[in-house]
């Protein structure tokens, strides 16, 4: 069993906010634990949201469940009309993740019997103890430039290893794969962005997050590959151009792993374009389809070099 790092902060929210409550002699000091442990989420943007929902939410149901049970009474089935009213406000008003947290505070107006000065300011003392410490315990965030780099490695290593599998197809004519590494590339490409917006919503003063931009890069990337695997399945035999191409996919996918410098590819690619304008037409049709796949995958490789 794995305790996360929310699990942590939601367990330390919880009982900072009690133990606060508590101190002050503050009646029901419990629920601020309570509203703590709802407002505690994924990212610093999320918990401000949840914060502000909460508020909003807590200061609507104390209007309205105090202006019910004092002209309508304290009965059970007032719940029905306070809650048929409360909850249609707070989706208009777009506040309606707070409603569980302000249904604590109704229920203590409910048991409490009467709006007075102290019980309102003891609910207001709640409200803010659990909202504000769920605030501050969510501003610390662990970093994630481990996980990023262990992305990007694994990443590489894929794109790597399916370049490869394009090279030997272009070069041998043949070659039995079974396409896991696109698979995988694509959950790993899911999974980095997914986290790199838990990023970006924990740095809401940054314009720009280059995790972000990363990834969503090697999603372009993603989708050349995929074009580029269409084109190399679409030919049906070995021509001089497509091992001329196929050697250049099976250095470029070596040296990405490597971490080398790509800049000198687009000049590569170039040469090999300017050989292949010198070759004689085709002759059959086979062969005229074949040169138009090899084209065509020279096309995807070249923005597949440019997004580098």
């Amino acid at each position: 069993m794995t305790i996360g790092f929310r699990t942590i902060k939601t367990a330390v929210g919880v009982s900072i906010a009690i133990l606060i409550a508590q101190s002050l002699h503050l009646s029901s000091y419990t629920s601020a634990g309570i509203l703590a442990l709802l407002c505690i989420q994924k990212t610093r943007k999320q918990s401000f949201t949840a914060v502000w929902e909460r508020l909003l939410a807590c200061l609507a149901g104390m209007a309205m469940s105090g202006f019910m049970f004092h002209f309508f009474g304290r009965h059970p089935l007032i719940f029905i009309l306070l809650y048929m009213l409360f909850i249609p406000v707070c989706v208009r008003f777009k506040i309606q993740g707070g409603i569980a947290s302000s249904s604590v505070i109704i229920m203590h107006i409910y048991m409490n019997g009467a709006l007075n000065t102290s019980f309102v300011l003891n609910e207001l003392a709640i409200i803010a103890i659990g909202l504000g410490v769920a605030l501050i315990v969510n501003l610390y965030m662990p970093g994630i430039d481990k996980q990023i780099s262990q992305y990007k490695e694994e990443i590489h290593a894929n794109m790597s290893a399916i370049l490869g599998q394009f090279a030997k197809y272009l070069v041998e004519g043949y070659g039995l794969w079974d396409g896991k590494e696109l698979l995988t590339l694509a959950k790993l490409l899911d999974k980095g962005k997914n986290l790199a917006i838990l990023e970006v919503e924990n740095n809401m003063m940054r314009k720009d997050n280059p995790f972000l931009y990363y990834f969503e890069q090697k999603q372009r990337q993603y989708q050349i590959l995929e074009r580029m695997l269409t084109l190399v399945s679409m030919l049906d035999t070995t021509l001089e151009q497509g091992v001329r191409i196929g050697r250049l996919i099976d250095e470029l996918g070596r040296d990405l792993q490597a971490g080398q410098d790509l800049a000198s590819y687009h000049e590569k690619l170039r040469a090999i374009r300017e050989y292949h304008k010198q070759l004689p037409l085709p002759v059959t049709r086979a062969e005229f389809e074949n040169r138009a796949n090899l084209f065509s995958l020279a096309n995807e490789l070249e923005k597949f070099i440019e997004t580098m």
